[in-house]
């Protein structure tokens, strides 16, 4: 096992305590990816990933560029509902903001797929799929020109009114181990741990 420690995760909302994660070898991927690398996906040369680092939301977010298509998991969302937010331990609105600009680089007609969408308030249908232009006209926290200090006074303020998502805690202890259930107990079993003294 390997230990990390983390120490102190600063301007979060979500645990401010250092934390010292245990985390399991093998992590079970076949490969790790480096911000611009570029992946045959089959003989067809226009079947190229490109990987982009885009932290901000968290540390770890990827935005994965496939010809005229991005995925950007969690930094974009639909522009009626604006970006991902910021407090989770190694988030940066600063961060974010310069990720969100290399996404908004791409070329106007990009299709955009979000991660997620929340159904922002007066729209009653789920939507995956935007571009950079709408994103770049349309969104409501970065559109428009906004720049770096007026995105970054709304996000911070902004995440310091959002409770902590339900399902926070046994996320964390399947994604740090890639997608693995933590290991089994002496019995066989498995746990997801919920500190009852600690958020």
């Amino acid at each position: 096992m390997q230990r990390l420690s983390c120490g102190a995760v600063p301007h979060t909302r979500l645990g401010s305590a250092p934390c010292n994660i245990a985390i399991v070898a093998p992590y079970h991927v076949s490969r790790w990816l480096a911000n611009g690398e570029h992946i045959a996906l089959s003989e067809d040369a226009d079947d190229i990933l490109e990987v982009l680092h885009t932290p901000g939301h968290t540390p770890a977010c990827l935005t994965y560029v496939i010809g005229d298509a991005a995925f950007v998991g969690d930094t974009l969302f639909m522009p009626d509902f604006g970006t991902a937010r910021c407090d989770f331990p190694g988030g940066s609105a600063e961060t974010l903001y310069s990720s969100i600009q290399k996404i908004l680089t791409l070329p106007d007609e990009t299709r955009i797929f979000v991660g997620h969408d929340y159904k922002a308030p007066g729209r009653d249908e789920y939507a995956w799929e935007t571009s950079v232009a709408e994103e770049k006209a349309r969104n409501i926290h970065i559109g428009g020109g906004k720049s770096e200090a007026e995105f970054v006074k709304m996000r911070t303020e902004r995440d310091a009114t959002l409770a902590m998502p339900k399902l926070i805690i046994p996320s964390l202890q399947v994604n740090m181990r890639a997608g693995q259930m933590p290991p089994a107990d002496d019995e066989g079993k498995t746990y997801l741990k919920v500190p009852v003294n600690g958020l």
